[in-house]
Order: C-alpha cells, then sequence, then structure tokens
C-alpha cells in the first residue's frame, strides 16, 4: 500500500507538468497494419481481469500481431491467465520500464482511467498510434483520445478503446481466464483437505477496511452451508489468514489464505460451486473462470464492477451516500461503512442457497428454506 500510495502522489504531484512537456515528443509515422501491441495497465486485480477480453479481441482481429502488457506487480499475475499475451513488464520496476520504453511497437493502449504518468509512458514509446481515456490533461498525449464513464461496465470501457482500430465490441465468452498446469496441480492438492466434497470459496478480504463485510458474518455463511453438507475453502492473501480461521472455526472447511499464490487461488476457484466475495480483484478472477458469485457491494460502483448475467447475484443496499468510490478512492466513511453493515448473514444465505439451487448445486427444496442469525 506504501507504494502504490508513492506511485499517486507522484502523479498528482508532477503529473500535469510532465503531460505538458510529454505532449512535445514527436511521434513515428504509421508503416502498414499493425504487427505489435502494448497495452498499459497499472493498477488492481479487477482492471487486469477485465481488460482480458479487450486483448483476445485485438488477438482475434489481428492474429499475427504480439501484444505486450505493462502491469504492476500487484496485479501482473493477471496476464500470466492469458495465453495470448507474449510478454508481461512491470511500470514500477524501472529496469524492465525503460526496456519496454526502448521496444518498438505500432500500437500502446494506455488502459488507465485517470492518472496521468501512464499517458506519458505511452508517449514516450513514440508509437504512431496512441490511444486512451481523455478524463483529463492526458487527452493531450493519444493521437485517439477516447471518452470514459463510471456509469459503463468495465469490460464494456475497455472495449471502446479498440473503436480506433476498428474493431467492435463482441459477445465476452466464459471462462476467458486460463489456469496454468501447474497451478491447478497444487490447487487439487491443496483441496485434497476436504475429501472431494462439494465446496463454495469464500474470500473475506478488501483492498479497503470500508468494504469488510466480518469474519463473523461469513462465518455463519459457513455453517449454512455445513448444514447442507456443503464444505467452504477460503482463499485470501497472509493478512486475511486470521479471518479464515475464524470462518472455518466450526469444522465447515479449510482456510487456504496466506498459502496460495493467485494462479493457485484461480485454481481453487474454479472447482467450486460458487464463491461469496466483496467488491474485490477476486470476485472478478470468479467471473473471468466462468464461476457462479454472490458479491457483497457498498463503497464501490456495482454499475461499472458487479458481475453481470443470471448466475451471480448482486447484493447492494443502494444507501443514498453509495457509491462513494471515484477513480478508485473512497474517502472516509462518516457512518462507519452501513452500506456494509447493513448487509446481514441471512440475507447472503439466501442468496446463496438460491443460486447454488438454481446451478444445480443443491436440491430444489433446499432453496425454499429460511436462514435465521439466530
Amino acid at each position: 500500500m506504501g507504494q502504490l500510495r508513492l506511485l499517486k502522489g507522484l502523479d498528482s504531484c508532477v503529473g500535469r507538468i510532465a503531460v505538458w512537456i510529454a505532449a512535445f515528443i514527436p511521434q513515428r509515422l504509421p508503416a502498414g497494419p499493425p504487427a505489435s501491441f502494448l497495452l498499459i495497465r497499472p493498477g488492481g486485480i479487477g482492471d487486469a481481469v477485465h481488460l482480458i477480453p479487450t486483448i483476445s479481441a485485438i488477438k482475434t482481429a489481428y492474429p499475427d500481431a504480439t501484444i505486450d502488457v505493462l502491469a504492476e506487480k500487484r496485479n501482473s499475475a493477471i496476464f500470466r491467465l492469458s495465453p495470448q499475451i507474449r510478454r508481461v513488464f512491470h511500470y514500477d520496476r524501472p529496469a524492465e520500464l525503460f526496456r519496454t520504453l526502448r521496444t518498438t511497437y505500432d500500437v500502446v493502449i494506455d488502459t488507465e482511467q485517470w492518472h496521468r504518468l501512464s499517458a506519458v509512458v505511452a508517449r514516450l514509446t513514440r508509437a504512431p498510434v496512441l490511444i486512451g481515456f481523455a478524463t483529463n490533461e492526458r487527452a493531450r498525449l493519444f493521437t485517439h483520445p477516447i471518452a470514459y464513464s463510471q456509469d459503463y461496465y468495465e469490460i464494456d470501457s475497455f472495449f471502446r478503446l479498440l473503436a480506433p482500430l476498428g474493431i467492435e465490441q463482441r459477445e465476452v465468452s466464459f471462462p476467458f481466464l486460463a489456469i496454468p498446469r501447474e497451478a491447478a496441480e497444487r490447487g487439487g492438492a491443496l483441496l485434497r483437505e476436504i475429501k472431494g466434497k462439494t465446496f463454495v470459496t469464500i474470500f473475506p478480504g478488501a483492498s479497503i477496511p470500508e468494504r469488510r463485510w466480518g469474519a463473523e458474518r461469513f462465518g455463519k455463511v459457513a455453517e449454512m452451508l455445513a448444514a447442507l453438507g456443503v464444505a467452504v475453502v477460503v482463499v485470501g492473501g497472509k493478512e486475511d489468514e486470521g479471518q479464515g480461521e475464524m470462518i472455518v472455526a466450526g469444522g465447515t472447511g479449510v482456510n487456504l489464505a496466506g498459502r496460495t499464490s493467485l494462479s493457485e487461488t484461480a485454481a481453487v476457484i474454479r472447482k467450486s460451486a460458487l464463491l461469496v466475495s466483496g467488491d474485490s480483484g477476486v470476485l472478478h478472477i470468479a467471473v473471468g473462470l466462468g464461476v457462479p458469485t454472490v458479491s457483497l457491494f457498498g463503497p464501490g460502483r456495482a454499475k461499472k464492477w458487479a458481475p453481470r448475467g443470471d448466475r451471480h447475484l448482486v447484493i447492494d443496499k443502494g444507501l443514498p451516500c453509495s457509491p462513494c468510490t471515484t477513480f478508485g478512492t473512497t474517502p472516509p466513511c462518516p457512518i462507519a461503512a452501513r452500506c456494509m453493515n447493513d448487509i446481514t448473514a441471512d440475507e447472503v444465505c439466501t442468496a446463496v442457497t438460491v443460486l447454488l439451487t438454481a446451478t444445480g448445486v443443491l436440491p430444489s427444496c433446499c432453496g425454499k428454506n429460511e436462514w435465521s442469525e439466530s
């Protein structure tokens, strides 16, 4: 988080000046159909997942072209789940950033929505075609600035970046993430602990405290599932280990938080009947894998980020003050994140049973049960 604050601080302090200077950098002239692409994607896991269908569309339109990605350490592992990508460089590793700038590309697409420095990086490549969102001064640096709205589903927003290339948006096919063999084998080995039982994955983590629902409530969901003969597998990072232990304390499943890489986490999720999560990158991984989800939204923009389709149920209390997150920044909450705390365990349990019944995991009689928090 410290490095993230540093990057945002640098963008705020020097971004406008850097944009003004970079606007004078000359570009190369285009020479025929594009044969090489660079997509710049700083930020979190969710953005990275939602960008994969756009990458697939580029590869379909230009099957012989190479596609590289300039990402951050915190989201780069997602791009290992896309076979269309040739190389992944790191935006926050200077040696790799400079290597990217020394590489010749025909098209550079900056997929960042607001911060300016990624647009400066795009201009420094001197690619003949530069595409990016026109949300502020950054628009000056692109040959093709694209309008951006926080009311568009994020997958749709990324597809809009392809309009200058004549690539039309297409229906997204699921799953669009691929699990490496080694990660699949490791995930399978870890799941031996539940002895072949049907299971639901729970991710209790969040990027900010305002998006956390709480281990106690997730634990009630685990208890309900155990009563139905369904195990629970908790996933997450080292910071989620304690919550995971609380969730499975009643012997309802296994806690894998802190024990898996991102690709191994994806392998576990792929084998589950359903994922329960707040608005998180892990939620979007499940969507990309074609796994049903029950998601809890509060500060985040459900219109932009919530999963679509009848295999996904979204719980959002719709308070007048939510969503409050704008371009990835959430202000301190004066009412103790009521948008999340007002979501009851009973609501989530009902949503889980309804979706498990609809997908055939549970018999139809179970979907009619009511679950009490008492």
